[in-house]
């Protein structure tokens, strides 16, 4: 075969993947994986791969194949989709709770059981103080980010229903307040550890220098904290989540042979309890960590008068 004749036969092969590719994936539709898959899918391999279409017996073909998958990722956003559902720690929480609520049959119950684990680990975040009703549910340490322009206290807020918006639903803490401010509500606050974090939120660039994901030893309240695109996440809120979604599975799954309604209540208690007892001890620990790092100061009788050393 000459070379023009070669050339001819790797683009009509080229185009014969292209089509085959075509063909699965218009089965993969209707099978109910849509456009939305990446070109990463494992899936499309095996459906291209029952044509006859693989890297090794047929390269042409397979890359023709991969062309045709390409252009639909790239037109209907498939691997950003996994980005879009990956990229937040509520995202993977809610993956993670979905394996607990896994036993319960019905839509409603599964709803029920997943707010019992997630309610009480996401209050544990820190994005929000539940017990601060008056200022909009403001975490301590924190500012509004809607106070007025120009104000030395920046605990209060013109905007309320603003500022609840983007806690709860956009995840924001706002920014530190100033050190005078925030020592009042956190006493045992040191210029040091103030300044440490602030340095961590604004300079640190975490992983791989992306600013996706960081961490830090040290938060406002000297509890260990990391954070994703800017969530945070702590001891109990990941505390809750786990013990919460373990609770729930093994409190359904003891209900096995119960109707689905009783599978749901006790998945939903279960969840609950261990979602509290998660976040109780991710509190306790993050004490102790605290007290650790906290500088211990000599206690009055440990301090020695004499005339050399007034």
């Amino acid at each position: 075969m000459n070379p023009i004749e070669a050339a001819q036969d790797l683009v009509k092969q080229y185009k014969r993947g292209f089509k085959k590719a075509d063909i699965a994936q218009i089965r993969m539709i209707r099978e109910g994986v849509g456009y939305g898959q990446s070109v990463l899918d494992p899936r499309f391999k095996e459906a291209i791969k029952a044509k006859g279409v693989s890297a090794r017996e047929t390269p042409a073909q397979f890359l023709g194949a991969y062309s045709s998958r390409m252009l639909i990722d790239v037109a209907n956003d498939g691997t950003r989709t996994y980005w879009w559902r990956w990229n937040h720690p509520l995202a993977i929480a809610q993956r993670v709770a979905e394996v607990g609520v896994s036993e319960i049959d019905t839509p409603t119950g599964r709803g029920i059981a997943a707010l019992s684990i997630g309610v009480p680990a996401i209050a544990a975040a820190g994005t929000y103080d539940i017990t601060n009703v008056s200022q909009a549910f403001r975490p301590q340490g924190y500012a509004q980010t809607y106070s007025e322009p120009g104000t030395d206290d920046r605990r209060e807020t013109q905007q309320p229903a603003q500022e609840m918006f983007e806690r709860f639903f956009l995840g924001r803490t706002g920014d530190p307040l100033k050190y005078a401010t925030a020592k009042q509500e956190i006493p045992d606050l040191t210029p040091e550890r103030y300044a440490n974090y602030l340095n961590f939120l604004y300079n640190d660039k975490g992983l791989l220098g992306l600013g996706i994901v960081k961490a830090t030893g040290e938060n406002l309240q000297g509890h260990p904290e990391a954070r994703m695109l800017g969530f945070p996440i702590n001891l109990p809120m990941a505390g809750g989540f786990l013990a919460g979604t373990a609770g729930a599975k093994l409190a359904a799954s003891t209900a096995a042979t119960g109707t689905p309604k009783q599978r749901a209540i006790r998945g939903a208690l279960g969840g609950l309890a261990g979602s509290l007892g998660g976040v109780l001890t991710g509190n306790v620990l993050n004490e102790v960590i605290a007290q650790g790092n906290r500088p211990r100061l000599p206690t009055t009788a440990e301090y020695e008068l004499s005339a050399d050393k007034i």
